[in-house]
């Protein structure tokens, strides 16, 4: 098997798809829980603790000197990335949970369906009415 055919048959599977989609709308959810924390949190939570801007925490490890820029610890910035990350993975969280919940009921209705017996064989018809034909013939003698 040729190796681009190999990689399309990889490629195509379902799973492969599927992890892209999910790929590419967690790249899109990460990007509206950044805004959402840097632009609808923090403010107020900076307000509330006395008008602070947390991206505006640093600490100068060294000054700019001679068109070399400073070196900067942003600690403020990695505050709010933590944040992002509570955010994110607590919704991941309730999103999974809230599957793990419909896949319980989906399970739990199989579970109290029991499945139908299976038809009789042509055979087993066959043999109940021989069995059938010999019981009436034996109760009229």
């Amino acid at each position: 098997m040729s190796f681009l055919k190999e990689f399309r048959e990889f490629a195509v599977k379902g799973n492969v798809v599927d992890m892209a989609v999910g790929i590419i709308i967690g790249g899109a959810f990460g990007k509206i829980v950044s805004s959402f924390v840097g632009d609808i949190i923090m403010p107020p939570l900076g307000l509330l603790i006395g008008g602070i801007n947390f991206t505006d925490f640093a600490i100068v490890l060294k000054d700019a000197h001679d068109g070399v820029p400073a070196t900067v610890l942003n600690y403020g910035l990695f505050i709010q990335n933590v944040i992002d990350f509570i955010i994110v993975a607590m919704a991941i969280f309730i999103a999974i949970k809230f599957i793990n919940k419909l896949r319980a009921t989906d399970e739990q209705q199989k579970v109290d369906k029991p499945a139908a017996p299976p038809a009789p064989s042509k055979e087993e018809v066959l043999l109940s009415e021989i069995r059938d034909l010999l019981k009436a013939q034996n109760e009229s003698k």
